[in-house]
């Protein structure tokens, strides 16, 4: 099969992309640059913006499947910038597909799109849209995924998968960050008891999207729907960036600091950002703050049910992974 993976450079893109090609798949890539990791997987390399319209098109011609990872992803940053790769960028892609014939488009979505600020507690994909998000990244998230959902009909099977918090072996951003405020002593987490959270390790998501590819036709229970993606091990927030940290030879987190001063010095700090005009990120963000303070685990019996999902790598397993990863060459140590 022939299938073309937008932002498969990234983490959880490259995942995809090697699942793929080690079964045998024809499998193409779009990225902003070219990836010798894809290279090596013989990966076809599209260097193109996904928000390039003709690039798309030229990209996705040809293919059979659309697996779209894409998105720009963080915190913090105008709003437009959000709007345009992840909206318009989808746009594109789901365009693309119709004109060149394509038959299922896989899309990557996020739970953040549900997360109003609230504790969700085990919710199933019934729990509707927020209304108002913390950051722009969710908001525009949900305006690509409603996109993808919406495009499901006669010419095109379309299925949107949330993964939580990916992580493991390759993560360029939220370890790194992680270890690099723990070595300096700067890392602080809201005290927030008995509030739980999901992750899911890189290959169990990249799993999902493979499981979700196949079962996508016309008609099937996966068509125009959306599905969470995680370990089903829900933990704290605490315990689960700890278990990163031991991986990384670091010490547990020591700091700890009131639930609602949190999320006050969040909103206060972003304010005077925005009103200094400072484009670099603040040093907490709402979206971090409410992520940290209440709890969003999800109920994943929806896609085991229809795409046959589980997670194979359990919590356990993948932080020995991660460790073993970062041991066994010191230049990647986060």
């Amino acid at each position: 099969m022939k299938v073309l993976v937008t932002g498969g450079g990234g983490f959880l893109g490259q995942a995809v992309c090697r699942l793929l090609a080690e079964r045998g798949e024809q499998v193409s890539a779009l990225n902003r640059r070219r990836y010798p990791a894809l290279a090596e997987l013989g990966v076809v390399q599209h260097a193109a913006d996904i928000r390039d319209q003709d690039a798309v098109r030229a990209a996705v011609t040809g293919c059979e499947a659309v697996v779209h990872c894409a998105a720009l992803a963080g915190l913090w940053g105008p709003a437009s910038a959000y709007r345009s790769t992840n909206v318009r960028g989808t746009a594109n892609v789901i365009d693309a597909c119709l004109r060149a014939g394509v038959a299922r488009l896989v899309h990557t979505s996020s739970p953040s799109v549900v997360h109003a600020g609230r504790d969700l507690e085990g919710v199933d994909e019934s729990a509707p849209y927020a209304r108002r998000f913390p950051a722009a990244y969710p908001a525009s998230k949900a305006g690509a995924e409603r996109l993808v959902l919406a495009a499901d009909g006669d010419r095109l099977a379309t299925v949107a998968l949330r993964p939580h918090l990916v992580w493991g072996p390759g993560d360029p951003h939220f370890l790194p960050h992680l270890a690099a405020k723990a070595r300096c002593g700067r890392l602080v987490l809201p005290h927030a008891p008995g509030k739980r959270v999901d992750t899911v390790y890189v290959d169990n998501a990249a799993e999902a999207h493979l499981l979700a590819l196949d079962a996508l036709t016309f008609g099937a229970p996966p068509a125009g729907r959306a599905y969470f993606i995680t370990q089903g091990e829900p933990t704290t927030l605490a315990d689960w960036i700890d278990g990163l940290l031991a991986a990384a030879g670091l010490p547990p987190v020591a700091r700890r600091v009131p639930a609602r001063p949190a999320r006050l010095a969040a909103t206060a700090v972003e304010y005077a950002y925005r009103l200094a005009r400072v484009r670099a990120a603040p040093p907490i963000t709402r979206m971090a703050a409410v992520q940290a303070t209440t709890s969003h685990w999800f109920d994943i019996s929806a896609a085991r049910r229809d795409l046959g999902y589980e997670p194979r790598v359990s919590t356990a397993a993948g932080m020995g992974r991660l460790a073993a990863h970062l041991s066994g060459n010191t230049s990647r140590r986060p």
